[in-house]
């Protein structure tokens, strides 16, 4: 009893650290680091400007159709364009929220360093709309997730596959319906890529119930945990640790960064492929835990001594009973 009392207690406070470390320790370790920034200024304040730099941001000074391209490949999260009197701060709404907020701030301490009224131009975010992303990517999860565990509970035996599918359909419907009541509505290629991250979930979810039964929610369940801490910022807001352990490969990062991106500037490439090549895992785990059910399955057969009940055409007697008269 004394043995079982300390396994559990152990176990309790190793769960409890690896939840920590892996959630609110993303959120308590943040902080800015060579955030990227564009400035377009006059040579005299230019130099200014770029000599002031941090370790908390990277300043580029560039010409003005430099900084718009840069903002719209969103390879900077903001553009200070000083004028004579006047500043002028430019966000992309594409970008992670939590960068663009970094970058207001800071180019707004740079124009009022210099002594200039500040003008900020950017798309109008609603609060759902900047919610929507992440929310959808984690609701999607959560959808397959629970459909999947439901699945080995019921003691469901075969069709996995097509159960994966409609889950996704449902769930997708139920999302963008639930964010279409908060006024977040998606052209037809959002609401594909949306279905294509709920088909690529559900069907790695399926995949993983059917190899590990409901210890895949051991699996499944820290993903989900830890997805919102790390997906919903920007590597440079991240301790250098848990941006190369856990954001680089997050998929919710992707699902979240592909759909915001849609919603703004209408072009995603890299998140397709990432969640195609979920799909393909998902149904890759499906297929040989198939062929391993089968093969144990030929061998009770042959165990048994029953091959098939049919009857042969040789002699008119029932295969199996004829191997047993032999």
């Amino acid at each position: 009893m004394m043995r079982t009392a300390l396994v559990t207690a152990v176990a309790g406070a190793v769960v409890a650290f690896l939840l920590g470390l892996l959630t609110f320790g993303v959120q308590a370790t943040a902080h800015p680091h060579d955030v990227p920034l564009a400035v377009v200024a006059p040579p005299p304040i230019a130099e200014r400007v770029a000599g002031a730099g941090s370790a908390e941001v990277d300043v580029r000074v560039v010409s003005a159709d430099e900084a718009r391209t840069l903002l719209r490949d969103k390879e900077v999260y903001g553009v200070l364009e000083i004028a004579p009197g006047q500043a002028t701060i430019r966000l992309n709404p594409a970008v992670n929220p939590s960068g663009t907020q970094v970058a207001q701030q800071v180019l707004t301490g740079v124009a009022q360093g210099a002594g200039l009224p500040v003008k900020v131009e950017t798309q109008a975010v609603s609060a759902a709309e900047r919610t929507a992303p992440l929310a959808a990517s984690a609701l999607l999860w959560v959808g397959g997730m629970v459909a999947g565990l439901l699945f080995v509970v019921l003691k469901g035996r075969r069709l996995r596959w097509l159960s994966a599918l409609t889950t996704a359909v449902l769930i997708t419907g139920s999302t963008v319906g639930l964010l279409a009541w908060w006024g977040v509505t998606f052209d037809a290629t959002a609401l594909a890529f949306l279905l294509a991250v709920a088909v690529a979930f559900a069907l790695l979810q399926a995949g993983l119930f059917q190899r590990l039964g409901i210890r895949a929610m051991g699996v499944l369940g820290l993903l989900y945990l830890m997805a919102p801490a790390v997906a919903g910022q920007v590597p440079e807001l991240l301790n250098p640790v848990y941006r190369a352990v856990l954001w680089s490969w997050t998929p919710f990062r992707f699902s979240a960064e592909g759909l915001r991106s849609l919603m703004y500037d209408g072009s995603v490439s890299t998140e397709w492929w990432v969640f195609g090549g979920i799909a393909v895992v998902g149904l890759v785990l499906l297929a040989v835990k198939k062929a391993e059910l089968a093969g144990k399955k030929a061998q009770t057969d042959r165990a048994d001594g029953i091959v098939d009940v049919g009857v042969d055409e040789a002699d008119g007697l029932p295969r199996a009973e004829r191997q047993h008269t032999a």
